[in-house]
């Protein structure tokens, strides 16, 4: 893979591509922060709804759309065209593929993979050949990243988004670093959206969060702690039918259905996880 061929490697008013090729760890994690760089053509401005609606999206990310909401989401969170947004951990691409287009004319989408964790290599490989796929696309998306080093300048991203990720990090013991680190990246006043399974209140939660669901004030204590601000709660994740008790954990609804065939169709039928969804800010 390619270094940096400029003397400011930061994201800015220049796109980054990529060229994929097999990566050991090692070298992933060296290469994810200086990837190639060459100017992006200036693109149409589309709006949000425009992008969700964009026919590049996968039939598959479309179908989970009743469950993630993507235009209120992200209206709820402040997303703007001309933002420096920067996604923390983008897995299959769903936000990808909505973000990379919506900001590429003005504003910059930034992808903070993985490098820790044992399945952070694959995810990266695939989240890159996603991206070198369709360059018309994503030519603008610039990669970091994630549990290695700073993930960005400090002070340089308006609007840091994060799903479902912190039960990950509390079974890694990564929180109160990875926040950290997403402080320090956020302009101050900037934005930190973050969503997961939500825990009930009336059971202790588990610091590790082996079953998936953390507890919105366990998070909001947490995030706080960190330095953050709570602006704002959001129910456009809520799910009452999650009755949050599944011999595999959160994993047991959809999309994973983890315990196969048993209790599919009850599975199906309770639908995705219930889902706290927050905002945050970064004080002056």
């Amino acid at each position: 893979m390619s270094t940096c061929v400029s003397g400011d490697c930061r994201p800015g008013n220049i796109g980054y591509t990529v060229r994929v090729l097999k990566l050991s760890r090692r070298s992933l994690i060296a290469a994810l922060p200086a990837l190639a760089l060459h100017p992006v053509p200036a693109d149409a401005a589309i709006t949000l709804a425009a992008a969700i609606a964009g026919p590049w999206r996968s039939p598959k990310n479309t179908a989970r759309d009743k469950y993630r909401h993507p235009e209120a989401m992200l209206t709820f969170f402040g997303l703007s065209p001309n933002q420096t947004v920067l996604e923390i951990e983008p897995g299959a691409g769903y936000w990808t593929e909505i973000l990379a287009p919506y900001l590429k004319p003005a504003g910059h989408y930034i992808a903070a993979l993985p490098t820790t964790g044992p399945e952070s290599t694959t995810a990266a490989q695939k989240f890159l050949a996603k991206l070198a796929a369709n360059p018309a696309l994503y030519s603008n998306v610039a990669i970091t990243g994630f549990g290695a080093a700073p993930i960005a300048p400090p002070a340089s991203i308006d609007l840091v988004l994060s799903f479902r990720n912190l039960h990950d990090w509390l079974a890694e013991g990564t929180a109160t670093t990875n926040l950290a680190a997403i402080h320090a990246a956020l302009k101050p006043g900037g934005v930190f959206g973050i969503e997961d399974h939500r825990a009930p209140t009336t059971t202790p939660q588990d610091p590790q969060a082996k079953s998936g669901y953390v507890r919105q004030d366990y998070a909001t204590a947490l995030i706080t702690a960190a330095g953050f601000r709570l602006a704002a709660t959001s129910e456009l994740g809520a799910n009452p039918r999650d009755t949050k008790n599944y011999p595999k954990g959160v994993w047991t609804l959809p999309p994973t259905l983890a315990a196969g065939a048993t209790n599919r169709a009850r599975y199906l039928a309770i639908g995705e996880s219930d889902r706290w969804t927050l905002k945050f800010v970064k004080p002056y």
